[in-house]
């Protein structure tokens, strides 16, 4: 794979978040407490009840399919930023990728905010490979590239299969398609030379979206890897709701949690819970089901996220050595 040179950036400002002092800003606080606050609005509505009769009916079955599902998509997830990475010129080998993804995804379903992992595989990258700014800025595009074609995968599906949010689908999608369209416009009248900070992150950002997703050897992995990550998310989500007990069928229900997998995006989460439990309830009971099978749903969907992540616990105790040299598959 070619790597095409690019001049040492600024660092865009999403970066700033893989400092300790960021992680203990009010803003992580803010999302803490709001993840809180959707969760205990939960409680006062359905009561504890959904919260632990799902959990209670989780099975083997269950566990073995998380399990299964979760090693394809952690592989897709490294796959992916392997791509991203090796078109911004940062070497990564594909078991170093699978293990630092797996470990982000633990560390991501365990501590508040439900990005640290993401945070931490960044910055470890990029100390390994000499270019702490190349690498974080690989883990933002491979992310952004990630939410891109989950919501066109979304847009599609919500607008082919009934759901409580269909009617404003062609506004969701004008707005989309406008915002897409700025990003463009802004790019394309990106400054080609000048000083100043703005400008400097412009250039680079451009840069990048061309030679780490655009590439010709490049966007086709990254889609596919995207969609595939889509479809396991989904289809773990299914699994944890027939496992809760929900058994209206597959055209109603994929919606439904497709819906619940978009709150997810949302920051304000304790380990991925709160946003995502509240617009299952809310998306359930508006499809005639009732808000305690949504809420019961996600709970189980987040235990299962955990139980698949627990490989990366293993990855994140064996793992604690001094840094290896750039390159090396750790």
């Amino acid at each position: 794979m070619s790597h095409a040179t690019i001049a040492t950036p600024v660092v865009p400002p999403v970066a700033t978040a893989a400092s300790p002092a960021a992680a203990r800003s009010p803003w992580a606080w803010v999302r803490t407490l709001g993840g809180l606050g959707v969760l205990a609005a939960l409680v006062w509505w359905v009561g504890t009840g959904p919260f632990l009769d799902g959990l209670r009916l989780i099975d083997g079955r269950a566990l073995a399919a998380a399990l299964a599902i979760g090693l394809v998509t952690t592989v897709c997830c490294a796959w992916r930023w392997a791509l991203v990475a090796g078109g911004l010129g940062v070497r990564l080998p594909m078991g170093a990728a699978v293990a630092h993804c797996y470990r982000a995804v633990f560390l991501n379903s365990t501590l508040p905010g439900g990005v640290l992992g993401d945070v931490h595989r960044a910055v470890r990258h990029g100390r390994d490979a000499g270019d702490v700014s190349r690498g974080i800025r690989a883990v933002v595009w491979e992310r952004t590239a990630g939410q891109v074609v989950q919501l066109f995968i979304a847009v599609v599906v919500l607008a082919a299969l009934p759901s409580p949010v269909r009617p404003y689908l062609p506004a969701v999608a004008g707005a989309l398609l406008a915002v897409g369209l700025g990003l463009v416009l802004l790019a394309r009248r990106a400054p080609r030379s000048g000083a100043s900070r703005w400008g400097r992150a412009l250039r680079t950002a451009v840069a990048d979206v061309r030679s780490g997703l655009l590439a010709r050897r490049t966007w086709l992995g990254v889609v596919v890897a995207s969609a595939v990550v889509v479809a396991g998310h989904l289809a773990t989500f299914v699994v944890a709701a027939r496992t809760a007990g929900a058994d209206a069928p597959l055209a109603r229900l994929v919606p439904l949690t497709l819906l619940a997998l978009l709150a997810m995006g949302l920051p304000a989460n304790v380990g991925g819970f709160g946003p995502r439990e509240g617009v299952a309830a809310w998306a359930f009971a508006a499809a005639g089901l009732t808000a305690a099978q949504g809420v019961a749903a996600a709970m189980v969907y987040g235990a299962l996220v955990l139980v698949a992540s627990l490989p990366g616990a293993a990855v994140l105790l064996l793992r604690r050595s001094p840094a290896t040299p750039a390159g090396t598959d750790r």
